[in-house]
């Protein structure tokens, strides 16, 4: 039985889940990507509440200029709620496109992970 594309990434994104957890002190920066948008989080999984998020939906420009967007806000929005350490959850995305540049983008704008 073959897997569709997004069963696949499932599996994939579940692999990633069970090595990387957000803690109070490092939360979790996970990104999720559909055809017409990028959306990212800053979660601490041990306490269960999301600390920043971000979106495209106000975005303009080429998919990849609004995930470098969404980057650049993530990162702003998480250094007034005090995070400035994460670790990267990319959802199962492959780390390019979209995902690396709003992974880039938000390097650039101070998130260290």
């Amino acid at each position: 039985m073959t897997q569709s594309k997004k069963d696949s990434r499932q599996r994939v994104r579940y692999a990633i889940r069970k090595k990387v957890s957000g803690t109070s002190e490092r939360p979790r920066l996970a990104i999720f990507r559909s055809n017409k948008e990028i959306y990212a989080q800053i979660i601490d999984d041990i306490n269960s509440n999301t600390l920043a998020s971000a979106s495209s939906k106000e975005a303009k420009g080429t998919k990849t200029e609004q995930a470098a967007v969404v980057g650049k806000l993530i990162a702003e929005t998480a250094k007034k709620a005090g995070v400035d350490t994460v670790v990267f959850d990319r959802g199962g995305f492959l780390y390019h496109g979209r995902v690396k540049a709003l992974a880039d983008s938000a390097r650039e704008a101070g998130l260290k992970f």
